[in-house]
């Protein structure tokens, strides 16, 4: 009898956490919307540039925008812990300072990711996510393509602010990965004197890695009309072409995956 109604109970506790825990996915859109929110509006670049915590007042003057909703996504990016929110002193009001995490919001520098995040919270990358259920009973082959009517590459050559933006966020992706496989397993370069990033967007990848191994010539791979707006680089050469019709002769090879439009370092 007693295990009974200790199952019962159990049973009881784990409705309530339900009726509360499913607000969470009703309202799970609202997280990404405010960082979203916050790298467009450079909320993290302004403290930056102010270079000390600021009030409210100071930083709606210096967003220029009404501080009553500017404290409402303040709120939750305090409860995200994303900033944090310095208690107010008898001698001046409450003040929000960086974070580690709120500096990788910062829109350039080294340890930025606000371009990852803006393409993969575009309304363009979010949609074909709509289509899951689809691909899952094998509806639809590709979500982008169904969605859009082409597929990723085809708009980014006929979009060049979307193809700017792909290719920044490919590079805070290789910002934070090469130096991390460099540090790793630098042998693996060890004798390989040249090597070719097949889909290398703007170069970082390469960029940071001949730094690191002076003794390595890079080709920096991609579509035409990517490479024809990458940086120019010291042993790297940019070469435009598609893969599906031949990729430059090198030593080694830099492979990516990609899923709808992310690309992630797959294999070295």
């Amino acid at each position: 009898m007693e295990d009974k109604q200790r199952e019962l109970g159990e049973e009881e506790k784990e409705e309530e956490h339900a009726k509360v825990e499913i607000w969470k996915y009703v309202f799970g859109f609202v997280e990404i919307a405010v960082v979203k929110c916050a790298i467009e509006l450079g909320i993290a670049d302004a403290i930056e540039s102010h270079g000390s915590p600021m009030t409210l007042l100071e930083l709606s003057s210096a967003l220029r925008c009404d501080p009553s909703p500017l404290y409402r996504i303040m709120r939750v990016l305090v409860h995200l812990k994303i900033f944090k929110e310095n208690p107010a002193t008898q001698i001046g009001p409450k003040v929000y300072a960086q974070t580690p995490l709120s500096k990788r919001l910062l829109k350039s520098g080294e340890n930025s990711m606000a371009a990852l995040i803006l393409l993969e919270s575009s309304p363009l990358m979010l949609a074909p996510w709509h289509g899951l259920s689809a691909r899952i009973q094998g509806i639809s082959n590709s979500e982008f393509e169904s969605v859009h009517g082409e597929d990723v590459w085809s708009h980014a050559a006929a979009n060049p602010d979307h193809s700017k933006l792909f290719n920044e966020a490919m590079a805070c992706d290789a910002r934070v990965a090469v130096p991390a496989v460099i540090e790793s397993c630098l042998e693996v370069f060890k004798g390989i004197e040249t090597i070719v990033d097949v889909g290398g967007g703007d170069g970082t990848t390469l960029r940071l890695l001949v730094e690191a191994c002076p003794w390595i010539q890079g080709i920096n791979f991609d579509l035409p009309h990517v490479v024809s707006v990458a940086q120019e680089c010291d042993r790297i050469e940019n070469v435009g072409g598609d893969m599906f019709d031949c990729v430059p002769k090198a030593d080694a090879v830099i492979k990516k995956s990609v899923l709808h439009g992310r690309g992630d370092d797959e294999c070295i």
